[in-house]
């Protein structure tokens, strides 16, 4: 777990004069029940998998590992076969959802990632929301066969930006900032704003975050070629207020 400060060091403009009210910068093993859910999370149909979001996901904290500062997410062909016929992969999954801090972003809150695009197709990671069923805003999805491509969207209003940049790409580090306000949000890559989308979240909205690891089943996006793995990787994830 990471130890709490007023740094408000930041990458971002947004969070410049802002306090660091929450973080993990991964230089410690996961707090599983205390800071992190890794088995379950609420937007999946069955706790642990959810066959009807074009996932293969299986959910398992074995699938989730910590190493010189880095979290990294690896997906492996699953011995369980989904509802729907088709094989899992287990994978990891972080939501602050059923912990015991159970830690919300709120309405103006600004949260920050960094994050290696995956290569391996199949790969989908996401930072999102979620909380009662939706309250889901997307700082960014992820496909690498759109490899300079990020997803922006806020599903309270129907909104999605693709945005495209040449500093995107597999294998490269990319910062992604996304600011929670009432009538627009806001979304940042390596510091400069990207997207705001006159919508916002309105003046009483909070959810959890979930930073994870998906793996398409092919229907919008390819499924995996191989038998994997397939790994994402995050450097660090911090909230000001």
């Amino acid at each position: 777990m990471s130890v709490m400060t007023t740094d408000t060091t930041t990458t971002t403009g947004a969070a410049s004069d802002r306090t660091l009210v929450w973080s993990d910068e991964f230089d410690a093993p996961i707090s599983w029940g205390t800071r992190w859910t890794g088995d379950r999370s609420s937007a999946y149909r069955y706790a642990d998998h959810n066959p009807d979001d074009s996932k293969l996901d299986r959910l398992t904290t074995d699938a989730v590992s910590i190493h010189d500062g880095v979290v990294t997410f690896t997906a492996t062909p699953s011995e369980h076969i989904l509802e729907n016929g088709e094989r899992a992969w287990d994978t990891g999954l972080l939501t602050t959802e059923y912990s015991s801090e159970g830690f919300q972003v709120q309405t103006g809150d600004f949260v920050e990632v960094r994050v290696r695009m995956p290569a391996a197709e199949g790969a989908w990671p996401a930072l999102w929301t979620w909380k009662d069923g939706g309250n889901e805003i997307d700082s960014f999805e992820y496909h690498p066969d759109n490899a300079d491509v990020l997803e922006l969207s806020n599903h309270l209003h129907h909104v999605c930006s693709y945005y495209s940049d040449d500093a995107i790409g597999t294998g490269r580090w990319v910062t992604i900032g996304t600011w929670y306000q009432a009538y627009t949000v806001k979304w940042y890559v390596n510091g400069g704003e990207v997207f705001s989308d006159g919508k916002g979240v309105g003046d009483d909205w909070s959810a959890y975050l979930i930073l994870n690891l998906s793996v398409s089943s092919g229907t919008y996006h390819p499924a995996p070629s191989g038998p994997g793995p397939v790994s994402f990787d995050a450097d660090y994830i911090r909230v000001y207020r």
